[in-house]
């Protein structure tokens, strides 16, 4: 396929709001495809690059667009493009930097005025033109008749979504009987909704299994005999980071299991430290011994997701938390109560909150692992109201924060239209240390600036506290958030994992 395919496809999903629409052109695209290049038009149309960051900033890409666009018809091959940057990722040593401006220039100097339009969005993250996954999900089910939730169900069990739109490409429906559980191939997490309290929960699900809300750092366990490995959030491998959970889990009854829990770090007293003290046991490559022995790690585990040879992720909670208890032998279970009372309820979250702990889940009883999406089977019930939010864009401060990004513009996930929808803004609960970081991740990922804001690839989580949610016509979605404040970032997620707009309109208070 010709770049100028995936290009014309990328503008016209930017230009529409409506997701059928999207979903449309996207199946168009996608049916147009050869199965070599499906990879590869599968990321692009997502606004992501296979190779991951390419070390290209703006000023690089500016100066490639002062070379004039080719004449006459667009030439450029999807498939060439790839090697090109491939090839510009893996140019290092003395004078890479200069022959990476020349492969740049060189590639730009061919493309076409709406090719390079596309190319230099896509270089510097600006293609959020609403085709995030779930968009694409529906688009590669319309444009191989399959059902969007059978291809939902291969995408949590492959991980990813490209590998699933390349065995349709390869073998049509029947590709996704390639795709099961199996050990040390994660899966994506099941994730929460936020509800407002008890009683909203009750209303959606009753009796409700109720658990602690751990603020710590997800994993995933995988084990067979004697190897056991562990993965985090985003599916990174961690195992090495946290040898205390694989000594753990080796000494479980189960031979073979895949454990869905969360890992945190404990005070002496038995309360849990902040989230930052956790994740900072993740990601350090040396000393582990040294950080295990100053900051050991507890694991409580919350799903069992196979046991042996039996895969459980389509059978319902109840089924699945037997079978972790005999996974463990009862041991590293998160605290749970099952209830359909309201006065017992109300006594396990105040046990939770006397713990130190942020809340409680409450969860149904029914529901299967839906991995990688938000339902109503999991909800998430805090003492203060937070939601998971993109960062859009920052303001430069003043007086003391002069010199800083300070003033974040925050966003809800939109999975109708896709991209973002912006919610309000916060400058609260900066230290000086956040504005500092902040402010070099945020300059790290500018897309461009329209005075003093600067606008970012919408890459960074934050996790924001606020009093509550009030309807506004200043904001796109209609709402935004009162009191909001920054509460922490939150490297362990990713975008397509925060919050909904959605989500955030239910928290608006009932009208009587």
């Amino acid at each position: 396929m010709r770049l100028a395919a995936i290009a014309e496809a990328s503008r016209a999903v930017a230009a529409t709001p409506a997701r059928l629409e999207k979903v449309r052109r996207l199946a168009e695209a996608l049916r147009r495809l050869a199965p070599a290049e499906v990879a590869v038009g599968v990321a692009w149309l997502s606004g992501d690059l296979p190779q991951g960051r390419l070390g290209v900033g703006p000023a690089l890409v500016r100066d490639a667009l002062d070379a004039s666009p080719a004449a006459g018809e667009a030439a450029l091959d999807l498939l060439e493009v790839d090697a090109a940057l491939s090839a510009l990722k893996q140019d290092s040593g003395e004078g890479s930097a200069e022959r990476r401006r020349g492969r740049l220039y060189a590639l730009f100097a061919r493309a076409t005025e709406p090719e390079r339009d596309f190319l230099a969005r896509l270089l510097l993250g600006g293609l959020r033109q609403g085709a995030l996954e779930g968009v694409l999900v529906d688009a590669v089910a319309s444009a191989h008749g399959a059902g969007p939730a059978d291809v939902r169900r291969a995408v949590m069990l492959a991980g990813a979504l490209a590998p699933v739109a390349a065995a349709f490409a390869e073998a049509g429906p029947t590709g996704l009987a390639r795709f099961a559980l199996r050990l040390f191939q994660p899966v994506q997490p099941m994730l929460a909704q936020p509800a407002a309290d008890l009683e909203e929960a009750f209303a959606r699900m009753r009796p409700a299994g109720l658990e602690y809300k751990l603020d710590g750092a997800r994993v995933q366990v995988h084990r067979e005999g004697d190897r056991v490995e562990v993965w985090s959030r985003r599916l990174n491998v961690v195992t090495a980071a946290v040898p205390e959970i694989v000594e753990r889990v080796r000494a479980y009854p189960a031979r073979a299991l895949v454990l869905d829990g969360e890992a945190l770090a404990l005070s002496s007293g038995g309360r849990p430290l902040p989230f930052q003290e956790t994740m900072s046991r993740f990601g350090r490559r040396l000393e582990v011994e040294r950080r295990r022995a100053e900051r050991p790690l507890e694991v409580a585990f919350f799903d069992c997701l196979r046991l042996e040879g039996e895969t459980l992720i389509d059978q319902p909670l109840s089924r699945r938390w037997e079978a972790l208890a005999q996974a463990t032998g009862g041991r590293d279970l998160v605290p749970r109560r099952v209830t359909a009372d309201a006065a017992e309820a109300e006594a396990f979250v105040a046990e939770a909150l006397a713990a130190g702990h942020e809340g409680v889940m409450a969860k149904a009883l029914e529901s299967p692992y839906a991995a990688g999406r938000r339902g109503q089977e999991w909800l998430k019930l805090k003492a203060a109201h937070t939601l998971d939010l993109v960062v859009l864009a920052a303001e430069w401060g003043s007086g003391r924060r002069e010199g800083w990004l300070s003033n974040l513009h925050l966003g809800a996930r939109d999975p109708e239209g896709g991209g973002f929808v912006m919610l309000g803004k916060t400058f609260k609960g900066m230290t000086d240390e956040t504005l500092r970081r902040q402010t070099e991740a945020l300059l790290a990922r500018e897309l461009g600036r329209e005075g003093h804001v600067v606008h970012v690839r919408p890459e960074l989580v934050v996790e924001v506290a606020f009093n509550d949610v009030q309807r506004s016509p200043h904001y796109p979605g209609g709402v935004a958030l009162r009191f909001a404040r920054l509460k922490r970032y939150r490297p362990d997620k990713r975008p397509e994992e925060a919050d909904t707009i959605a989500a955030v309109r239910a928290l608006l208070p009932r009208e009587r």
